[in-house]
């Protein structure tokens, strides 16, 4: 690279002025050769010509500041993350958004709530404009209250999670099956763990503490960090299971209600996922419980204490978490298209159960996971079928391990985890 030439009258300004730009440039060339393309960004950019503001949120360190400033190149940008820019916005929102012209990227902006309402009036000021503003906040619980009061029928909402597989073979140039999706199991799809090739043990115990501890402490004034940690860990060791929340508030040492209420933050902060079950008009004794699901397998492994593939591989956690996995790409399938994800377990007291169960307008698409490359029989397919119909089934798959999607004589899908193609079929 050519050093930077200056001529003798420059002033230290000048000077530094162009270090900076200098500097920037390099900054910015690294930043280009690590950057991941994320799938959502074809589902931002199309609802940013229709509504006013988009709100991107997720689980800190899933990439949002990052996806929004790559995806809107052209949009100015403020971070309220910075304590003077957030008392600015918050207690002069008007004025605020006079000084930062659109289109704009305000990130953070739930240290900011009294922000919404002067969004909203710049908002309706500017009724056929679209592509105003991108927000990104990681704190959902807050985001939501103000986005419901102030914004509602103006913002498109997106979800952002971390790396899918198909992301991560796509950056990776790897594919994911055998022993490498074990290891993507492990690690996990935080972007910047990936796209920096970092330590992962160092990465995640510095999550944990900078992250969801600084987060949850935040809203609950927990006093005992020994106690929500064995929480997570705990919880991690629970994923895939049906929740109890007397089992585990007895094994951590809190009351029900405790972790009740720590759930229900992980759960807005998009760490973990209650899956609920299934139970419309099937005349049957259902159990009615959620099951609990860790949203990163990376970070669930990690809290659950497995530090290599071939831990994961001996453990008896394995199918737990592979399900988690297959979990965890259904809702980013769903997610990086803009959409909710409409998925359900079925599960009766006469022992009658399926993984996953995903309502298309009055049929049901049906999936069990194996980690298995040639799985036997699915007993629950053909007894699902006969309590519902065979009308009313869409489709049967089986999610495995092995890259590829087949057909068996019993009309049961064998398709992986990465692609998922039965998702986009109706």
């Amino acid at each position: 690279m050519k050093q930077p030439r200056f001529s003798k009258d420059s002033s230290f300004s000048d000077l530094s002025l162009r270090l900076i730009v200098e500097i920037s440039s390099i900054v910015l060339h690294n930043f280009r050769i690590m950057w991941i393309e994320r799938d959502i960004s074809k589902a931002l950019i199309l609802e940013s010509k229709q509504r006013p503001v988009l709100l991107l949120t997720g689980a800190r360190q899933t990439g949002k500041t990052s996806l929004a400033r790559e995806t809107f190149k052209n949009y100015g940008f403020v971070s309220l993350d910075l304590p003077r820019l957030a008392e600015e916005a918050e207690e002069s929102g008007e004025q605020f958004l006079a000084k930062y012209k659109t289109p704009l990227i305000i990130d953070e902006v739930q240290y900011a709530p009294a922000l919404f309402r002067y969004l909203k009036s710049v908002v309706d000021s500017r009724r056929n404009e679209t592509g105003l503003y991108i927000l990104t906040g990681s704190q959902k619980f807050s985001l939501m209250a103000g986005v419901g009061e102030s914004l509602a029928g103006r913002v498109g909402i997106f979800d952002l999670h971390s790396l899918s597989l198909e992301e991560l073979e796509r950056f990776g140039k790897k594919k994911a099956e055998g022993k490498q999706l074990l290891e993507w199991m492990l690690r996990g799809g935080y972007p910047e763990l990936n796209a920096k090739s970092l330590d992962a043990d160092r990465f995640y115990s510095d999550y944990v503490t900078t992250y969801l501890e600084r987060d949850v402490r935040q809203v609950l004034q927990i006093r005992s960090l020994r106690d929500f940690d064995r929480f997570l860990r705990l919880a991690a060791l629970r994923t895939s299971q049906i929740l109890s929340l007397n089992s585990l508030a007895s094994d951590v040492g809190v009351s029900p209600n405790t972790i009740k209420s720590w759930l229900s933050i992980l759960e807005a902060s998009q760490i973990v996922y209650l899956l609920e079950p299934y139970y419309q008009n099937l005349g049957k004794r259902l159990v009615k419980t959620p099951k609990l699901y860790f949203l990163d397998t990376g970070l669930a492994c990690f809290l659950a204490g497995l530090r290599t593939a071939e831990d994961i591989e001996k453990s008896a956690l394995l199918g737990a978490l592979y399900e988690t996995l297959a979990l965890g790409q259904i809702i980013r399938w769903h997610a990086n298209r803009g959409k909710q994800a409409k998925v359900y377990f079925y599960r009766d007291h006469s022992g009658l159960e399926m993984d996953f169960v995903i309502p298309v307008g009055d049929r049901l698409k049906l999936y069990e996971c194996k980690w298995a490359e040639q799985p036997g029989e699915v007993k629950g397919f053909r007894d699902l079928t006969e309590l519902i119909g065979e009308k009313k089934v869409l489709s049967k798959s089986i999610i495995s391990p092995v890259r590829g999607i087949r057909k068996r004589s019993d009309g049961v899908l064998i398709e992986d985890c990465v692609k998922m193609e039965s998702l986009g079929k109706s």
